[in-house]
């Protein structure tokens, strides 16, 4: 590799080092966020010319307006991936001798993201009387893992009978399911793609991801009315030649929220109202971090865990003079 190669040059041959070290799922994300975001605006810069201003622009450039289909820019957690990326491929560079003067560790990213979703108490109660009133209806169950669990959605949709141990009282994460483009989409006698995309399942996103988490008394009872011998089985359908996948199942949860005359929200703000309830009720950050599956702490308290007002009132009510000073 030449010194003065442009990034379009050495991007596909980080792709292709990438793919040998990578999960598949990881892969096709690298892979749509070159094509979409970093080739189209860096693609035709040389290297010698990344340099710290002109990453920094491109970063800000997507926290404004990088979703083209809407004209608002893209979500904080995208523009860091992108900087991931931007990073490692840097670093497959400086390996084959070329450099790219970029100081990543000067980069912060610093977007508008909106307020997560949490479901007040009121509403929560609602959607738990709803959910408990099928006792055998197994799409329920897997939505009460979420708000009584904090299971993420891939993960229930994958989720078997095997990983349950009832004796121990625990529940084992050990898989995730997601729909990722087919870059091996067959093509069919008209010359159509058959499957654009495909379902998989995989482990986790990370390794703090696979966890055993206990399960609560009225969990354990409901999920033994999963009535099989065979452990692979699918939760979510009963049958192990049968599942649904996360896209299906987060409309089957808006149908229930319709129901329940509720106002939508996405199937995230169940594990968003896990856990700011369980930080309402005292559970200790590092427990929680490791219930949810986070790298660590940092992740719990900036992301998930958000104080409601009414938390905020009701500790700026028991402040007193005597108390402040």
């Amino acid at each position: 590799m030449t010194k003065n190669q442009k990034l379009e040059t050495i991007v596909p041959q980080w792709l292709e080092n990438s793919k040998m070290r990578v999960k598949e799922s990881t892969y096709v994300k690298y892979v749509n966020l070159t094509s979409n975001h970093i080739l189209p605006l860096l693609g035709d810069i040389e290297a010698d010319r990344l340099t710290t201003d002109t990453i920094e622009q491109f970063i800000q450039s997507r926290l404004n307006a990088g979703n083209n289909k809407q004209g608002k820019g893209l979500a904080e957690k995208t523009v860091k991936d992108l900087l991931i990326v931007l990073k490692d491929i840097c670093r497959y560079a400086a390996l084959c001798d070329v450099d790219i003067p970029c100081r990543f560790e000067l980069i912060r990213v610093r977007g508008n993201d909106s307020e997560i979703q949490v479901l007040d108490k009121q509403t929560q109660l609602r959607l738990e009387r709803f959910l408990m009133r099928d006792v055998y209806n197994l799409r329920k169950t897997g939505i009460l893992l979420s708000l009584c669990m904090g299971l993420r959605l891939g993960e229930i949709c994958a989720l078997r009978k095997g990983q349950i141990q009832y004796k121990e009282g625990i529940l084992q994460v050990r898989s995730t399911m997601q729909r990722i483009q087919n870059f091996n989409a067959e093509v069919d006698w008209k010359g159509r793609e058959n499957r654009k995309t495909r379902v998989i399942i995989t482990s986790p996103k990370s390794a703090c991801s696979v966890r055993d988490i206990p399960m609560p008394q009225f969990m354990m009872e409901r999920l033994e009315r999963l009535k099989t011998s065979d452990d692979d089985v699918f939760v979510l359908t009963g049958t192990s030649k049968k599942f649904i996948e996360p896209r299906t199942y987060e409309n089957v949860f808006k149908r229930y929220l319709m129901e329940c005359n509720m106002d939508i929200v996405n199937f995230h703000a169940l594990r968003h109202t896990f856990a700011t309830r369980c930080i309402e009720r005292g559970f200790d950050v590092k427990t929680l971090s490791e219930i949810l599956g986070h790298a660590n702490v940092n992740i719990t308290l900036n992301r998930y865990v958000h104080s409601s007002m009414e938390q905020k009132r009701k500790w700026m009510s028991e402040m007193t003079l005597g108390v402040m000073y």
